[in-house]
């Protein structure tokens, strides 16, 4: 009865084990954002969203600060204006108070709709090197740890490929980039 009892214990490891095995395989993780940001495409698009948005931002800062002179000027002058000026300028400050919340969300959704179709394409393009890496390199699975809500626990370093995705993101773009114009020979008419 032993002997059964055992051979089926035995029996029934053997069972369990093997699909356990035949399911593991290489996992990998990546930080997708980071990724995403330290490729030369995206550190590209960052720099042009910035060269785009400066502009605004000074506007912005310069409406601030004008907003803080004027405010500052009724403070200044509560005892010695008129109450006609005290009003008129009450009603300059809404105004100009109004108009630059207005206008700063309005920028700032704009901003928001550039970065997340800037971050869409990366995204795809990015996706497709991850796909082949992870085809080429026999991983199973590939997770994002980007996110605080990434029910990861702990992931060993070493099997972190965000700085291979790069690369070969880096890389593949280089190769796709058009050539540059071929410039004719000094002294060679065109």
């Amino acid at each position: 009865m032993k002997k059964v009892i055992g051979s089926l214990a035995l029996a029934l490891t053997v069972a369990i084990a093997a699909p356990a095995q035949a399911q593991t395989g290489k996992f990998a993780v990546i930080n997708i954002q980071s990724a995403i940001v330290s490729t030369k495409d995206g550190q590209k698009a960052a720099a042009d969203l910035t060269t785009k948005y400066d502009p605004r931002q000074k506007e912005v800062a310069a409406r601030q600060a004008e907003l803080a002179q004027l405010r500052d000027q009724l403070q200044k002058g509560q005892n010695t204006l008129s109450d006609g000026a005290k009003n008129e300028l009450y009603k300059t400050i809404d105004q100009k108070s109004k108009s630059l919340n207005r206008d700063m969300e309005d920028a700032q959704a704009e901003l928001q709709q550039d970065q997340d179709r800037l971050v869409q394409d990366l995204s795809q393009k990015i996706m497709v090197v991850i796909n082949k890496y992870a085809q080429d390199n026999g991983f199973t699975l590939v997770l994002d740890v980007s996110s605080p809500q990434t029910p990861v626990l702990y992931a060993s370093n070493t099997i972190d490929i965000t700085k291979e995705i790069v690369d070969l993101y880096d890389k593949g773009s280089a190769a796709m980039a058009p050539a540059a114009p071929a410039r004719p020979a000094p002294g060679v008419a065109k």
